[in-house]
């Protein structure tokens, strides 16, 4: 088994209205020196080895963990996971 570790963050220039709620609740709080937020997500995968795992992270992030056209996306594949 390997564990997959997926980022997804909006690409540059995206608008991004959750992480100015939380830069605004933070500078309501007293963190006035937070000067942006982009929030995004963090998905973790455990998935059988195989020689084609990275075209199939590829395939399973393009059409459904993120959207290609306003998120970026970067993975990680790391060794065996004890199960």
């Amino acid at each position: 088994m390997k564990l997959v570790k997926v980022h997804i963050t909006l690409k540059e220039g995206v608008l991004d209205p959750q992480g100015k709620a939380v830069q605004n609740s933070l500078q309501t709080l007293g963190y006035d020196n937070v000067q942006e937020v982009r929030v995004g997500k963090y998905l973790e995968l455990t998935v059988e080895d195989h020689a084609n795992i990275e075209q199939e992270i590829e395939d399973m992030c393009n059409k459904l963990l993120a959207n290609p056209v306003i998120e970026n996306y970067s993975y990680t594949v790391e060794e065996e996971v004890a199960q």
